[in-house]
């Protein structure tokens, strides 16, 4: 790809420029009175300044469109109006080319409605002025094709910019995609060589007695099978602390459940380390029947809600938590 630097650009717009003013000043002699192609030639200055002058932002604004659109109207009307259409004028029809350049700036800068109602424009009073033929002869059909260029080069270079921003974010989906299945392949083999850590001693032992196990031993893989759970379903809540607590806690015969639903994901570490400590606190001075930890949702004020339920006296051991009342309820702040 060959890039063209912007100053280049302005360079060459401006030397271009230059040059039909240094011709309507050559040609001064030939108007009746020079006057008012004075008034145009300074028009023309400031109007192709303005557009030209450098700015951060590619479209030109409506205001200077505007502008350039009523230069290039008065432009035409001041000059021929001291020139005779029957006449060999030369150079002294600058102002054509001049209306060309200036409107075909305003369509580069993505003025396009302007820099084509300036030709128009311009090719009316061409007509009006000095017939059909003169669209011809004195150069205002290359100032249309000037335009026309500009509109065809700008249309295809917004077109390719669009695109180049639709391959960029279609790019980096596909990274983050990228991204976001290999952080899930290797939380996988961690979860998996972890699991295998933890289950891998007591399954070889129940190989071993052919699946006839003590009631201790049946009460240890209970233990294993909910420390394997808590891996997988509250992996953001664990730390060292939080597993030896919560393993005193199922020796109790408490009931322990971690739920890690995302919204701790966002905390630092430092953060996470003090809301895990209050929360393995809570855990190892609870004498609750069951105690359920959970994250709350993203933005909320809570980091972690733990609560301790009871079963009443007299009731029987059940699942439905509908029956057993709050021991405890703590909310655990973000901050």
């Amino acid at each position: 790809m060959i890039a063209v630097p912007r100053w280049l650009l302005l360079v060459l717009g401006a030397l271009f420029s230059a040059y039909h003013v240094v011709l309507g000043i050559y040609t001064l002699d030939v108007p009746r009175s020079p006057w008012p192609t004075v008034v145009a030639l300074v028009l023309y200055t400031v109007a192709t300044a303005a557009s030209l002058w450098p700015a951060k932002r590619v479209r030109m604004p409506d205001w200077l469109a505007a502008f350039d659109l009523a230069v290039s109207i008065v432009l035409p009307l001041l000059v021929t109006s001291q020139l005779d259409p029957d006449a060999d004028n030369s150079y002294a029809t600058w102002y054509v080319a001049a209306v060309g350049t200036l409107m075909t700036i305003a369509a580069a800068r993505r003025q396009l409605a302007a820099a084509w109602l300036g030709v128009i424009a311009l090719a009316v009073q061409s007509v009006v002025w000095a017939g059909p033929l003169s669209l011809g002869t004195i150069g205002v059909i290359g100032s249309i094709v000037w335009v026309a260029i500009a509109h065809m080069l700008t249309s295809a270079l917004t077109t390719a910019a669009r695109e180049t921003r639709r391959y960029a974010q279609a790019e980096r989906e596909a990274a983050a995609w990228q991204a976001a299945q290999d952080a899930h392949l290797f939380e996988g083999r961690m979860r998996l060589a972890q699991t295998n850590r933890i289950a891998a001693p007591m399954l070889r032992r129940i190989a071993d007695r052919g699946g006839d196990l003590t009631v201790a031993q049946r009460r240890e893989c209970r233990m294993l099978e909910a420390a394997i759970r808590d891996e997988i379903r509250g992996r953001m809540l664990l730390t060292d602390a939080v597993r030896v607590e919560v393993q005193h806690a199922r020796e109790r015969g408490t009931i322990v459940t971690l739920l890690d639903e995302g919204g701790i994901d966002d905390l630092d570490e430092t953060a996470r380390d003090r809301v895990l400590s209050r929360l393995a606190e809570a855990v190892a001075r609870s004498s609750a029947d069951r105690i359920i930890a959970r994250t709350a949702a993203e933005g909320s004020a809570v980091a972690v809600t733990v609560v301790g339920l009871r079963e009443p006296e007299g009731a029987v051991a059940s699942e439905n938590t509908d029956d057993l009342e709050v021991e405890f309820w703590l909310e655990i702040p973000r901050t």
